[in-house]
């Protein structure tokens, strides 16, 4: 599914405005931080992951729940081929904590949109650039570590864009029990939290 970049940022405006709506609502904790993130797409064609540099929102909603929006960058120049790729995917997860105290296991899950696009490195088409954008779920556990009221660290694994049957190619996770994917997503960060 392509979007163009309006609706793209329409989507990070509903979510920026369900951030900043909901914080008032409820004494959470609001946190910004850093993150790195390792990402492989499933296919034959690539067999390594790509690094990408990011940052994150996270909010407490209650108790056990929190959610995250979340943007990656990655770039790359590609001489041979005369051309620059960039990748910013951004994503909003609903996130489900296990426990409470400093080392706080996690759920999460939701909708991503996956921007690349590409254009020349020199020649006459310099201002010629193709953009495309996807739409996929994710979901994935992960663990974040408390460090006082203030800092945490976290790390987890996301698959991405999950395939809830469309695609019957695809067997699934665990035998079939869980949907299948079209790539994974390690990521480490930390965040300090108001």
């Amino acid at each position: 599914m392509r979007l163009h970049l309006r609706q793209l940022g329409g989507a990070a405006f509903i979510a920026a405005g369900i951030v900043l709506i909901a914080a008032p609502a409820a004494a959470q904790s609001f946190g910004i931080g850093g993150r790195f993130a390792w990402v492989k797409a499933d296919t034959d064609l690539e067999d390594d992951s790509i690094r990408f540099i990011g940052g994150q929102i996270r909010m407490k909603l209650s108790g056990s729940m929190g959610i995250e929006v979340s943007l990656d960058s990655h770039s790359e120049e590609l001489p041979l081929l005369n051309q620059k790729v960039k990748e910013r995917p951004i994503q909003a997860s609903l996130l489900l904590k296990l426990a409470s105290g400093s080392f706080q296991p996690y759920l999460l899950g939701g909708p991503g949109w996956y921007k690349r696009s590409v254009e020349p490195l020199e020649g006459p088409a310099e201002d010629l650039e193709v953009s495309t954008t996807e739409f996929g779920w994710h979901a994935g556990g992960g663990l974040e570590v408390l460090i006082g009221r203030h800092f945490g660290i976290h790390g987890d694994y996301r698959y991405t864009f999950l395939d809830f049957g469309d695609d019957d190619d695809d067997e699934g996770l665990i035998g079939g029990l869980l949907p299948g994917h079209r790539g994974s997503m390690w990521t480490l960060g930390a965040t300090v939290y108001f």
